[in-house]
């Protein structure tokens, strides 16, 4: 018989065994925003599905399995052979099998592809984060691959298939593949122009033998790899398979593996090429860093999706903890201060959710407009989403107590997962230095901006402040590299708003324009003014159907 003392009260239950996708009310209302209605009773089943299996027992415990057992590196096997090979637990294969039957990585063909693969794409990370990595660079390989449409042809709808093949084969005899990315050089980090890695050209057509080095190449067992290397004509974009039609293994040797602050599911390697590396060119010589552009715009916004996910996790966890925890007499989500919080960091889960929807969705539209936004909105939202994420999942932790530093909990996985956005694909000084270039080099962007903002004006004062506040900081350059990060920040602060202004609930979009726009909050979460519905935005955090 269990003694008294070790009777259990007033513990919430876990948030497990429910739909993550309908439960996000934000989430579930973009998707319904943004598909056209002959769509949306079909895509709403299969993100349930999803949402059902991201919130299972299940498909949790894969995402503990695959973060307690991180890849191990096999160089050789036992007779001493090259084999570069990395070993993944099999809750790893478990969790891409679900997300590719899911169509995460098939976007590009399909009506309403971006929006309903962002949301499946959110709804995901929410049960691990790790393997959204290869996910998301075989989505976002597609538009480089374009670039030569004999290899398009051949790889994007291996790309695209539903099928999960683990192993290392011919992608002939694969039903699906998944595709890396080696950009990063130890010599250059985010200076891509500062490729060292060399291609010489080869008799046959379009192949070349790489030689140099990549600092950084994540999934190192997908089935090939887009990479930057200098060729006689300058910086080029190449495929480099891991495996060659023949049957035989490229020149791929796996370094070592990166021993990572968070992210621990996913393998990320230095790689060399030894000179007999083979590589097919993707585009033409020269252009590698065009070539290359689209396929980094996608994976930024899948850093803002991932972030999103992790916020929209971490506040679901907290409400969920505050509707069952009592303390002082009363639950914790009913008492002021701690609804204050709970409002706070759920109103910059909802900004983050409908941005990223709403850039998704202008991939679809493809109008003229749309794609002149994303040139501008992406770099500014990838910077400011991801910096968000980190005091967000940092607060909704400290919102369980001692419970939320417990790994058990599952938040200190999210607190190391929170920074990784932010540094992957270019940190904040590459992407407010983009935004930068916008600016000065693509009128056009602008303009699609301020349509865009423009579309709720008149609705908030606060809101009207600040995109007038905007024009004035845009008006004025002086000194503008300097202050690349304030403007990045108010671009996506602004957007957000107007979004929100448009979209969201009175209350929800009342509390961002006083604590973002009006300058009615302090610093911490928790500071809105007190006369807002705050109880009105929590319960819509509430992680019930």
């Amino acid at each position: 018989m269990e003694a008294r003392s070790h009777t259990v009260t007033n513990q919430a239950p876990p948030l497990v065994g429910y739909d993550v996708f309908t439960c996000d009310r934000a989430l579930s209302e973009a998707v319904a925003r943004h598909l056209p209605a002959e769509l949306l009773d079909g895509v709403r089943e299969e993100l349930r599905g999803l949402g059902r299996a991201a919130g299972s027992e299940q498909v949790r415990e894969w995402g503990e399995l695959a973060n307690a057992f991180p890849p191990r590196l096999r160089t050789h096997d036992r007779y001493g052979r090259r084999i570069d090979e990395v070993d993944f637990h099999p809750s790893w294969h478990r969790l891409l099998g679900k997300a590719v039957a899911a169509g995460l990585t098939d976007a590009w063909g399909r009506p309403g592809g971006h929006v309903r693969r962002a949301a499946g794409f959110l709804v995901a990370t929410q049960a691990e984060a790790g393997h959204g990595c290869p996910v998301s660079m075989t989505h976002a390989a597609v538009p480089a691959l374009r670039a030569e449409p004999e290899l398009a042809a051949v790889w994007e709808p291996l790309a695209a298939s539903r099928v999960y093949e683990r192993g290392l084969r011919p992608a002939a005899g694969k039903a699906g593949v998944l595709l890396g990315m080696g950009l990063t050089e130890k010599q250059g980090g985010s200076d891509l122009r500062a490729v060292a890695t060399s291609a010489r050209p080869l008799a046959e057509d379009g192949a070349y033998l790489l030689t140099g080095h990549k600092w950084f190449c994540s999934a190192p067992m997908s089935d090939a790899f887009l990479v930057l290397a200098r060729a006689p004509g300058g910086p080029t974009c190449f495929l480099v398979p891991r495996v060659l039609d023949d049957g035989s293994r490229n020149a791929f040797a796996l370094q070592r593996l990166k021993d990572k602050l968070g992210n621990r599911s996913n393998a990320s390697a230095e790689v060399e090429f030894d000179g007999t590396t083979w590589a097919r060119r993707v585009g033409e010589e020269g252009r590698g860093l065009r070539t290359v552009m689209g396929m980094v715009a996608a994976t930024r916004l899948d850093c803002v999706l991932g972030s999103a996910a992790l916020m929209r996790q971490a506040v679901a966890q907290a409400v969920h903890h505050a509707s069952y925890r009592a303390a002082f007499g009363g639950l914790l989500a009913d008492k002021p201060l701690m609804r204050n919080v709970l409002a706070d960091l759920a109103v910059e889960s909802e900004a983050a959710t409908v941005l990223g929807m709403r850039l998704a969705a202008a991939y679809d539209s493809g109008t003229e407009r749309d794609l002149a936004l994303l040139r501008i909105a992406v770099p500014a939202a990838k910077y400011w989403v991801t910096k968000r994420c980190v005091p967000v999942v940092a607060e909704a932790l400290e919102c369980l107590g001692g419970n939320g530093y417990v790994e058990e909990s599952g938040l200190p996985r999210l607190l190391r997962e929170s920074p990784l956005n932010s540094v992957w694909e270019g940190a904040g000084n590459v992407q407010a230095l983009d935004v930068l270039r916008a600016l000065r080099t693509e009128p056009a962007a602008l303009d699609a901006y301020l349509r865009e903002v423009g579309e709720a004006r008149g609705a908030d004062p606060r809101l009207d402040r600040a995109i007038r506040g905007l024009l004035a900081e845009l008006a004025d350059l002086d000194g503008v590299e300097a202050r690349a990060r304030r403007l990045a920040e108010r671009l996506a602060l602004v957007l957000q708003g107007a979004l929100l202004v448009r979209w969201a609930p009175p209350e929800v979009a009342d509390a961002f324009c006083a604590g973002r726009l009006g300058g009615e909050a302090g610093a911490a979460f928790g500071t809105l003014p007190h006369t807002l519905d705050l109880r009105a935005v929590v319960e819509r955090a509430r992680p019930v159907e």
